[in-house]
């Protein structure tokens, strides 16, 4: 599976971003789909996940209530909508798949996208 993600840039605070992960591939379906984001000088952390059909679905707290994830296995697309922006959102983003269950681990991931840089002025 290859992953291309899309959809970052620089936005003022309170406003909002839609981040999209094309993936390669006929089994994307099968796939637990997650985004993750990396600040400058800290570690990568968890942002959210979904489950291959869609109906379960992680949030790290931080982002809880702000942030939804969806997919479309029609479009081999995974989204992230990201409202409410924050300053301490900035970071790039990734997302990631893996054949099994949500994780809210980097390393049980399998497949990783590029990233996208989302940039939050204060």
């Amino acid at each position: 599976v290859q992953l291309q993600a899309s959809g970052g840039g620089l936005v003022q605070a309170g406003g909002s971003l839609r981040l999209s992960c094309a993936a390669s591939g006929r089994t994307f379906s099968s796939y637990t789909m997650g985004w993750f984001r990396q600040a400058p000088g800290k570690e990568r952390e968890f942002v959210a996940a979904i489950t291959w059909s869609g109906g379960t679905t992680h949030y790290a707290d931080s982002v809880k209530g702000r942030f939804t994830i969806s997919r479309d296995n029609a479009k081999n697309t995974v989204y992230m909508q990201m409202n409410s922006l924050k300053p301490e959102d900035t970071a790039v983003y990734y997302c990631a798949a893996r054949a099994g269950t949500i994780s809210r681990s980097v390393r049980p991931y399998d497949y990783w996208g590029q990233g996208t840089q989302v940039t939050v002025s204060s």
